[in-house]
């Protein structure tokens, strides 16, 4: 019995040794990392497969001369196997066992959702459009707003981003998707008080001296509900939706994966980069879903916009949390419904505000619809919502400026001298009918008697599509951010020209940094930071004009002085010395095998043969070792 347990134990330890022998061997044949679980299904295989190979060979005096042979075989099937498990599916992308029920219940819940979502758009009429129609109408619009109110409050989300961005969309889909910003049906009160108290920690009762269970405004991630603080200080308070966190993680997935078959299926989704706008959708819900992230944002962007007639509320950072964000309230109404004395002036603040907070202070609101803006009772304009702020570096800031100041000279050279500067820079770019194109752009949007509109930005976009410019995202928030606030201040004074407003800032802010005392602050500053090298430069010279003097000068150039460049060229090298190595072992194998004479190890097994079907295996798996090295992903 003692025998019996010590055999069935012992045969387990050493298969799993063996396969973990294996596992470490096919990873420096391949040159990768293996999973133990395909290795050791792999090992199962490659055994089965040569015994079944030598099962047929003649004699037991050959057994042990081919005892090599079927190593070889084995070795080979296995590393076969796990080449091509590689090739198809790369280990890391199939999760564990351990995860199998937990991706499969992932899976059936994210297809009853996805068969929920397609249902909803096919009852509104959508069907067609996601198989590949072109043509919109009022219909469309119409089906499109109810079909995104019915899938929930991520889709609603999608809408209200949609509706921002008439460079894309026709101008009846923008405005039926406005509508979703103020038609979202409020939570159920008990609801909100859970997230309230799960937050807080306390009831709102114990937080607030006064706390109005009807919200005053119902959006798709969050409502905002009028308060009283114990001090006196009047609030507004902004409550996470509840589980709106799980449901909108399900559902990002669904809207990546429908963006991805509308860029395969459908024209007009890869005309609008249907696939960036998904993904971009995707980062900004998930920043917007942490409400510490928008006091952060608030704080900055207040900062930023001190000095200017727009007013922003302060941020109570005590009470605000994940799901809860506590704001001093700010006593006004939205513009649309508003009827200031003097629109133009107001534009030219929000404007104004808006510049400085891209230009100067490089923190700005990212999306200033009209939604976010309100005309206060003392005359002045409110933001509200910092939910997505973009930021810019100094150097894109600059950029930025001289876009402007090119814009406002009417210079299509300058114009794409500092397009080139904000954008990433193709290898090979015709410079030349760049700046034709901006020309053209310049005479079309810009030019006299011209009034530029949202089709501005879209044909902007569209250029840097066309020339293969690649924006970064702080510039892309920036011109969103601009479009976005060309159709609020239309809403706001019609027929206010953003173009020479901007002009006239771009000059005043040109203006300031041409005075005496700004010139010689930015000269002390230059020289400061030139003092080091003017240090240093006569003894340069001197030693250079020196050696060319007595014939010493020389130039000294490494070649792959990049490590990149030599980790290029080593792989390469292995890779050919490989293919050489097994296409050598490949032909020795061949005439080995062709060979019929020789000492023999068994009766009818000349050792030629033997060495031959070695030298085969050899060659065979340096071959899976290119062809593994070939068809890797690329990290």
């Amino acid at each position: 019995m003692g025998d019996f347990l010590l055999y069935a134990v012992g045969v387990p330890v050493t298969f799993l040794l063996l396969v973990t022998g294996m596992a470490l061997g096919a990873r420096r044949l391949l040159g990768l990392r293996v999973g133990l679980l395909r290795t050791a299904l792999a090992c199962l295989l490659g055994l089965t497969s040569s015994e079944a190979v030598l099962s047929g060979v003649p004699g037991p005096d050959t057994a042990p001369a081919l005892a090599s042979v079927q190593f070889g075989i084995w070795v080979l099937t296995m590393v076969a196997l796990l080449a091509a498990a590689e090739v198809v599916a790369p280990t890391g992308t199939v999760p564990p066992p351990t995860e199998w029920w937990r991706a499969v219940r992932r899976r059936v819940v994210r297809t009853r959702r996805y068969s929920r979502i397609t249902a909803i758009a096919f009852r509104h009429g959508l069907g067609p459009y996601l198989r590949g129609r072109e043509r919109t109408d009022t219909r469309l619009a119409r089906s499109l707003r109810l079909a995104l109110e019915e899938a929930g409050v991520t889709f609603v989300k999608l809408g209200q981003v949609l509706s921002t961005r008439p460079d894309l969309l026709p101008p009846e889909v923008v405005e039926e998707l406005a509508r979703l910003q103020d038609e979202v049906p409020a939570a159920p009160w008990p609801r909100v008080r859970e997230v309230l108290v799960a937050e807080l920690g306390r009831a709102p009762e114990e937080v607030f001296a006064e706390f109005d269970e009807e919200p005053i405004a119902a959006a798709s991630v969050a409502q905002v509900h009028r308060a009283r603080l114990r001090s006196g200080a009047e609030v507004v308070v902004k409550v996470q939706r509840p589980d709106v966190r799980r449901v909108a993680e399900g559902d990002l997935d669904i809207v990546a994966r429908l963006a991805e078959a509308l860029h395969v299926r459908t024209r007009w989704g890869r005309a609008i980069g249907v696939r960036d706008l998904a993904a971009g959708f995707a980062a900004a819900l998930r920043e917007e879903l942490d409400f510490r992230v928008e006091a952060r944002n608030l704080a900055a962007v207040r900062a930023a916009s001190a000095g200017t007639d727009v007013v922003l509320p302060a941020a109570h950072e005590d009470l605000c949390t994940s799901r809860v964000l506590v704001m001093e309230r700010l006593d006004g109404v939205p513009i649309r419904t508003a009827a200031p004395a003097d629109r133009e002036a107001l534009a030219r603040s929000l404007l104004d505000a808006l510049l400085r907070q891209v230009l100067v202070d490089g923190v700005f609101h990212a999306d200033p619809h009209p939604g976010n803006v309100l005309l206060l009772r003392d005359g002045r304009l409110g933001l509200l919502d910092f939910g997505s702020v973009g930021r810019i570096d100094a150097q894109l800031r600059a950029a930025l400026g001289k876009l402007l100041l090119a814009v406002d000279r009417g210079d299509p050279a300058g114009m794409r001298d500092a397009l080139l500067e904000l954008v990433s820079r193709p290898d090979g770019i015709d410079e030349q009918r760049l700046e034709r194109a901006l020309g053209r752009f310049t005479a079309r949007h810009l030019g006299a008697g011209a009034r530029p509109g949202a089709e501005m930005f879209g044909d902007l976009f569209g250029l840097v599509h066309r020339y293969g410019l690649g924006i970064p995202p702080e510039i892309a928030a920036v011109f969103r951010a601009l479009g976005t606030a060309e159709g609020t201040l239309a809403a706001l004074s019609p027929g206010f020209d953003v173009v020479v407003e901007s002009r006239a800032f771009a000059e005043k802010r040109f203006s300031d940094h041409l005075t005496p005392d700004s010139l010689r602050r930015a000269v002390t500053e230059e020289l400061h930071a030139a003092l080091p090298v003017l240090r240093r430069l006569p003894r340069r010279l001197e030693r250079i004009t020196g050696a060319l003097e007595q014939g010493r000068l020389g130039v000294n150039l490494r070649l792959f002085a990049d490590e990149r460049d030599r980790l290029f060229v080593v792989s390469l090298l292995h890779q050919a010395m490989l293919t050489v190595l097994g296409a050598t072992a490949g032909v020795m194998a061949v005439l080995l095998l062709g060979a019929d004479g020789g000492p023999r190890v068994g009766a009818d097994l000349p050792l030629f043969h033997v060495l031959g079907y070695n030298l085969l295996v050899i060659s065979v798996l340096l071959g899976l070792r290119v062809v593994v090295a070939v068809f890797r992903p690329r990290g």
